[in-house]
């Protein structure tokens, strides 16, 4: 049986080599394309003042690898964990800035970025989901009214009005965090694109919607992007494991004939793959 990995292309590298670790025939299908967004400025600034907010949250691991990409690729050394050091010096009496993660791959993003563990808040391993709602379980007593966060994510360009929302995240959070008086700021780290396809690959994803595959998708921009490129496909016959009850919601709309939810740990990927054999 056929897996098809369809994160942005270092994550779906990176579980490929997971899932045919485990003796699964996996292979990537990246329906994200990632890029650096082209507001330096906005990034570089937000940079200056990260010791002045009481946290940084990252939405994904790309938004914390393309937050730091210029002074890792520039410095090659642990730039951050630098900056708290001098930051802690400096300051004794100033709690140090958290830094939130909504899942353990943004966590371990964070440590290769040079930021102390901790440091780091996500939710834990054994919750129900990885998302905003878990995250904010673990941090919601962190924060007072007058305290500022800065939310890092990634923004789809050029969508339709109606889109944009659901394209650019959920502002779930944000909201939360309003809510007690805490003032939001967001920076946009990372654009997200839809990819182009020739037509063998085209003809490809038609014959895999048909033939057992197994779709692994962990975004619902994956799936609608998917929609969008190979048209009216009849996926009456799909199979497709989704990493949360959003994207398995997105599956069944998008006509999979068959969706089970797992969560986005690779023991509980493997265990929902196995259960559509």
């Amino acid at each position: 049986m056929q897996v098809i990995v369809t994160r942005p292309l270092a994550e779906a590298q990176h579980w490929v080599t997971q899932l045919q670790a485990k003796g699964m025939d996996a292979l990537a299908l990246p329906l994200i394309d990632i890029v650096a967004s082209q507001n330096t400025e906005a990034i570089e600034l937000a940079m200056d003042k990260a010791s002045s907010y009481a946290a940084i949250m990252f939405v994904s691991s790309n938004a914390v690898r393309f937050f730091y990409m210029k002074n890792q690729a520039v410095c090659g050394i642990n730039t951050a964990y630098k900056a708290i050091k001098t930051i802690a010096s400096e300051a004794q009496n100033k709690p140090q800035t958290r830094y939130w993660a909504t899942g353990p791959g943004t966590a371990k993003a964070l440590l290769a970025a040079g930021i102390p563990s901790q440091l780091i808040d996500a939710p834990q391993n054994d919750a129900a989901q990885f998302d905003s709602e878990a995250l904010w379980q673990r941090v919601c007593q962190q924060v007072k009214a007058g305290d500022e966060v800065l939310i890092v994510r990634g923004q789809t360009p050029h969508s339709s009005a109606e889109n944009q929302a659901l394209m650019n995240g959920r502002p779930w959070l944000a909201d939360q965090l309003s809510a007690q008086g805490v003032k939001v700021d967001t920076v946009v780290s990372y654009e997200r694109r839809v990819p182009v396809f020739t037509a063998a690959q085209l003809a490809w994803i038609e014959a895999s919607s048909r033939n057992g595959s197994v779709w692994l998708f962990s975004s619902s921009e994956a799936i609608e992007n998917l929609c969008r490129i190979v048209g009216q496909i009849d996926w009456s016959k799909g199979k497709a494991v989704t990493t949360h009850p959003r994207i398995a919601q997105a599956a069944k709309s998008a006509g999979f004939g068959v969706v089970c939810e797992s969560r986005p740990l690779l023991s509980d990927v493997v265990t929902s793959i196995e259960s559509l054999v």
